[in-house]
């Protein structure tokens, strides 16, 4: 039982993985190991995760972008039910890809995971009614450390699908809608963050 597949360096951005397990179907339904530390390891990933999240967002739910500031992540991010673009965007300043981005279809049928290593900000936007989303992590939550960007930053220039709307300089969701015209759905602190550029000047 077990073993992964591994899409590595997705995008051509260093640690970026897709993982996809084996899955065991016959007539009453699927077996699958979502996690193995042990094949994880023999795939040379070697982390070791402390925290298990999931949230439930429904559809036209952007959530991002996020990431903790002096205690960063490792995610390892999947879909248990529903459909999201999941999104990780490179903000390791030495990184040849600094501030490039890369989007993965997570849903409930292709049973993929994201790894995503430390120095990377985070978001996902729910393109079904619902979704169920959950994640692995490798360093506990800080509460008073988050920290995060605008999803619409131009500079980073994320091409969301479904998303309809113009940029009108700030992260407000205001005017935004999906294709069937569901609003875009934000938290308030979502539609504060700044771009990129400001961002990193305010925490450099």
């Amino acid at each position: 039982m077990g073993k992964i597949t591994v899409e590595r360096d997705v995008n051509g951005i260093k640690g970026l993985c897709v993982i996809t397990p084996a899955v065991y179907g016959d007539s009453r339904g699927y077996f699958m190991e979502t996690y193995s530390q042990r094949d994880m390891q023999d795939a040379g990933l070697n982390y070791v995760f402390v925290q298990d999240n999931q949230s439930m967002s429904t559809k036209g739910v952007l959530r991002g972008l996020h990431f903790q500031k002096q205690y960063p992540q490792t995610k390892l991010v999947r879909v248990i039910k529903g459909e999201v673009f999941d999104v990780a965007v490179d903000l390791r300043k030495d990184s040849e890809t600094f501030g490039k981005w890369c989007g993965i279809l997570l849903s409930e049928e292709n049973k993929k995971q994201f790894l995503i290593p430390k120095g990377f900000a985070h978001g996902f936007l729910v393109l079904s009614d619902t979704a169920e989303f959950c994640y692995k992590c490798d360093v506990f939550y800080h509460p008073n450390d988050e920290g995060g960007m605008a999803w619409n930053d131009p500079e980073i220039g994320i091409e969301w699908p479904e998303i309809i709307g113009e940029y009108n300089g700030t992260p407000s969701a205001d005017g935004y809608t999906l294709g069937d015209g569901t609003p875009l759905n934000l938290s308030p602190k979502d539609q504060e963050w700044a771009g990129i550029k400001d961002t990193f000047k305010f925490n450099g």
